[in-house]
Formats: structure tokens, sequence, C-alpha cells
């Protein structure tokens, strides 16, 4: 059966512009503003959202009407959350760095990258078996682990691709494998 997923990741907030680690924050409102700006988006079997408010404000902006799915909530950053990174930097060098460089290490109380791949991964598989075309809105982080779940790419390469605000990646599945689409 034949699966497109759209990601886009929510729009900026306070906590992206700062360098905090997120909450649960509002968009900023210039980003509410840029998403209303993004073209019309294709129609979809299936529209989806982070409960977080970012991502539900962003499919707002773009006249989405999504359902929400605890399946592609943010990492949890455990007692990071809300925190700026040079603050923890300057506090936990050492747990800073494990969480950086080893991806099953949380030092923060919080989830693993391992455990965010893994959550993503299985939401993904889930999507394949429905087939259909998928929007999904949610976080860096999350199609961050969907890209090195589709590339098969080692653990490590998690912090090797940037996903900014407002960024739309599209895949394609076919039930037994995802490939990245890149289009005009």
């Amino acid at each position: 059966m034949n699966t497109r997923l759209t990601w886009i990741c929510h729009g900026a907030t306070a906590a992206s512009r700062k360098a905090l680690f997120p909450l649960d924050e509002p968009l900023e409102g210039k980003a509410e503003e840029e998403a209303r700006k993004i073209a019309a988006l294709p129609r979809a079997d299936r529209i989806v959202t982070s409960p977080a408010l970012r991502a539900r404000q962003t499919a707002e902006a773009l006249r989405l009407e999504a359902r929400a799915d605890p399946a592609l909530r943010d990492c949890d950053h455990g007692r990071w959350a809300g925190r700026p990174i040079a603050a923890v930097e300057a506090e936990e060098p050492e747990s800073l760095m494990a969480w950086m460089t080893e991806p099953a290490a949380a030092p923060h109380g919080g989830e693993s990258l391992v455990d965010l791949r893994k959550r993503v991964a299985d939401w993904m598989d889930t999507q394949s078996a429905l087939g259909g075309h998928v929007i999904a809105v949610s976080h860096a982080a999350v199609i961050r682990a969907a890209v090195a779940h589709v590339l098969q790419a080692p653990r490590s390469s998690f912090w090797l691709s940037d996903v900014e605000p407002l960024a739309i990646l599209r895949m394609t599945g076919n039930g037994s494998r995802w490939s990245l689409r890149f289009q005009h």
C-alpha cells in the first residue's frame, strides 16, 4: 500500500529564538502570519498534529483541521524543559554532551533520542499500513528522527539535519520502506 507523508514543522516560538529547551509555548505572532502565506497544501486522507500548542496553532494557521496525536509530541526534555541550552551547558556540560553524543542517554530524566526515533518509526509504520496521504504537523526533533529512520542512518546522525520552523518535508512509503521525496 502506498503512503505519502507530508511533515510540517511548527512555526517559530520564543523558545526556538532564545535557544531554550521547549515547553508548551505558543507561536510567535510573526510565525502565524508566515504559516498563512504557505501555498495551499494538497488534499490529505488524515491530518494530524502534535498535541503541543505551537503545533496546533501552526495547523490552524495553515487552515488544517487536524487531530492531535500524542505520538507526534516533541522529545521529552525532562528537567531541562524551559531552560536555556547555554545554562544547561554551563551547569551540566557532561550531561549535555552525553545526551548529544550517546543517543541512548537521557541524563535530563526525559526521553532518549533512541526512544524518540523508535516512537516516530512506530508511528510511521502505522501510517504506512493505513496508506493514503498524511499531513503531520510536528517538531524539528520528530522530523529529524523520521529522516534518520527513512535513511536507516546511524543513531549518531540525529544532529546532522536542521529542520527550520515551517519547513515541509515529504516522504513516500510502499509498505516495506520509506523514501524522501524532493519536489519543486
